[in-house]
């Protein structure tokens, strides 16, 4: 006889879904309870930025990896000089290549034991950073349990460019302050030639679409001391309740 939470063909069928989704809850938030995340600010980006090597004399695309290390280098020392081991920020993102693993670089030159990442399983392009700490790593099988638990912790966003998980975890983050599911926080868009033009925002409060209110949290950057002063003056801004 086998027991049923045993039964690996049943856990792994379509009858079990619910229990799996359960367990990608129940599992992860008791190790985050247990390693003390309460709060974060979440880097998002596309895992197929690489450090980049121009020619001498050539301009080319802003070196957003280098840009992304060393913003949560700045993050990560902030934190640790600013405030108490318990309510310190994590240095959040979803754990893979790319800007992600830039981030997850630059905390790790502070404190690796900030760094924690939302992995998620796919047939390609993801896989753990070798900055992440075993126990601080997390595997994802259902992108809206991995956005949920973004949100959860997340108290500040920077996003890089990126493509359509960047896009989707941005408007995600969006959506939810904006119907009050989530406080408002500050967002950061880092690298105004990728994001000016690609979603225009003004066309939607012109169109009354939004409100001007939806976006006020938005700003669009290009340094690191730009985003990190957003950042930092944002979370220092007293907190506003959720909507509803």
């Amino acid at each position: 006889m086998t027991k049923a939470y045993t039964n690996q063909d049943f856990l792994l069928g379509d009858e079990a879904r619910s229990v799996r989704i359960l367990c990608e809850y129940l599992e992860p938030k008791a190790r985050l309870e247990a390693a003390g995340v309460k709060r974060a600010i979440i880097m998002f980006g596309s895992a197929r930025t690489r450090r980049l090597q121009p020619a001498p004399g050539k301009t080319s695309t802003p070196d957003y990896y280098a840009l992304a290390a060393d913003l949560a280098e700045r993050f990560a020392r902030w934190t640790l000089d600013s405030h108490a081991p318990d309510e310190r920020y994590f240095l959040c993102t979803g754990g893979g290549p790319g800007i992600m693993e830039a981030a997850h670089e630059g905390g790790a030159r502070v404190d690796r034991n900030l760094n924690i990442g939302f992995n998620i399983s796919l047939p390609f392009e993801q896989h753990l950073n070798p900055f992440v700490k075993e126990d601080h790593s997390f595997e994802f099988h259902y992108f809206f349990m991995r956005k949920f638990w973004f949100m959860n912790v997340a108290e500040a966003f920077v996003v890089f460019p990126g493509g359509f998980g960047t896009l989707d975890e941005l408007f995600e983050a969006l959506t939810l302050t904006q119907t009050g599911k989530a406080r408002p926080m500050p967002v950061v868009l880092f690298g105004r030639e990728f994001w000016d033009g690609l979603v225009n925002f003004d066309r939607l409060v012109e169109r009354g679409l939004i409100s001007r209110a939806d976006v006020d949290a938005l700003l669009m950057v290009d340094t690191v001391d730009q985003a990190f002063e957003a950042i930092t003056q944002g979370l220092a801004a007293p907190k506003r309740p959720r909507r509803t």
